[in-house]
């Protein structure tokens, strides 16, 4: 066992292990890289893979870019996408610089023997390296010291999901890069190109949803511990809505327009337009638990497909509704014939009972001021005054009664023929005005 022990700006470092931690001590290396670069023996002199460079003076500058080479699920139940990236990052380590314009790729193997980033994917659920056949992992090394270390990564990502606009929503999902346990002191995370340090994205051939836009930003995260470098790539992902069009959106609007068969359809047809609306009523239930089925763990979410579903069952149990009213209507009006003309027959005696009535007080009124200029009393037994009143009663009675037969009379469906005729119109109007708003709002709002 060796110990080795160096004098660093501000600190001491001392490694104890059983073999120093060095290029030069692989076997067959020191001697074929000797003669094949010239001032390669730099790298064995007190190189300490747990130091980063520039230790204790100002932070590295890593500079990263990306390739997406596939976005292979993205769920909308569990709020996350499944993505394979190629993660590349470039540092310099003065300590690894030697002479000549070349650079060499080495054995990915070696990486377990230089300091490397402690970079980490923000919001990651479940992330793995390749290793068929070999671990994908790149190492290169540049004459002035620059480091290119590249991996070959698969993660699945959080990324919060707005559902209240779907199928035509568009959503914003985050790749966020920070370092674990540098701060921004130790490291400093930039990307390579800028947007340019992105490839990949724009050629994504995806099942559900189109990529709109990316782009890159450079942000810090204030954590308890420090702040550290942190770097995003965001992106935009619209859902192309055309399947389910033809999937819900087309099924559910021709069984409203099924429903409205019915008003062409008598009203002594009973069985035909009940089979209708009750038909038209279990499919559209079917349609929308089919609809549900697929977002089982986003029903907290209004969609708005579950408002149009809404919407074109509405329609539908109203076509069944308006069937019940229009032929409840013309059984009442049916049974109701004979007893009003009896009710009529009443009416007019009522009537001429009360203008007798009228015409007997108006005299008898007239009558009195006559006599009452001539000096002349009239006795009480001339004139039934408790008649009098009795008719008086019932000819408020009978007013009452007419306002009420009135009132009536104005809620009530006088032709049920009349409600089939004005359902074949209004239903489909108001369809279609519905239609115009809830697309309107959904696609420009």
């Amino acid at each position: 066992t060796s110990c080795a022990q160096r004098a660093w700006p501000h600190v001491t470092a001392r490694v104890c292990s059983p073999r120093r931690a060095s290029l030069a001590h692989l076997p067959n290396v020191r001697s074929s890289a000797a003669t094949s670069l010239p001032g390669f023996e730099n790298l064995t002199m007190g190189y300490n893979k747990y130091l980063r460079p520039y230790f204790g003076g100002e932070p590295v500058q890593i500079a990263m870019s990306l390739d997406i080479a596939s976005i292979s699920s993205i769920s909308e139940s569990d709020m996350d996408y499944t993505a394979t990236i190629y993660l590349r990052q470039r540092w310099t380590d003065p300590r690894l610089v030697f002479h000549g314009n070349k650079s060499f790729t080495l054995d990915a193997r070696l990486v377990e023997l230089l300091w490397v980033p402690d970079t980490y994917i923000v919001e990651s659920k479940r992330s793995f390296l390749h290793d068929v056949t070999v671990g994908n992992r790149l190492i290169r090394l540049f004459s002035n010291g620059t480091i290119l270390y590249a991996l070959r990564i698969t993660t699945t990502v959080a990324c919060n999901m707005d559902l209240s606009k779907y199928p035509m929503d568009t959503q914003t999902c985050r790749l966020q890069l920070e370092s674990w346990g540098y701060d921004e002191n130790d490291v400093m995370f930039t990307w390579l190109r800028g947007n340019d340090s992105v490839h990949g994205i724009e050629k994504l051939r995806l099942s559900q949803y189109t990529v709109e836009r990316y782009y890159t930003l450079v942000s810090k995260s204030q954590q308890e511990t420090g702040s550290y470098p942190r770097l995003i790539l965001q992106f935009e992902l619209r859902r192309n809505v055309l399947y389910f069009i033809l999937e819900t959106y087309v099924p559910s609007t021709l069984l409203v327009m099924l429903s409205w068969v019915s008003f062409w359809i008598t009203l002594d047809s009973v069985p035909a337009r009940t089979c209708i609306g009750v038909t038209t009523v279990l499919s559209m239930t079917t349609l929308m638990i089919g609809s549900r089925s697929s977002l089982s763990k986003t029903n907290c979410f209004i969609k708005a497909i579950d408002v149009y579903l809404g919407i074109c069952f509405s329609f539908i149990f109203g076509a069944l509704v308006e069937y019940a009213v229009a032929h409840y209507s013309s059984s009442q009006k049916c049974a109701a014939k004979t007893p009003q003309e009896g009710s009529a027959n009443e009416l007019t005696k009522e009537m001429e009972e009360v203008s007798i009535t009228d015409i007997l007080n108006s005299s008898i009124a007239s009558y009195k001021r006559k006599i009452s200029f001539t000096s002349i009393e009239i006795s009480s037994d001339n004139v039934n005054c408790s008649d009098l009143t009795m008719k008086t009663h019932e000819k408020i009675k009978f007013v009452l009664r007419n306002k009420m037969h009135r009132i009536i009379s104005y809620f009530t469906i006088q032709n049920p023929s009349n409600v089939d005729h004005y359902s074949k119109l209004l239903f489909p109007l108001f369809f279609m005005l519905v239609n115009v708003f809830y697309w309107a709002y959904y696609l420009y709002f």
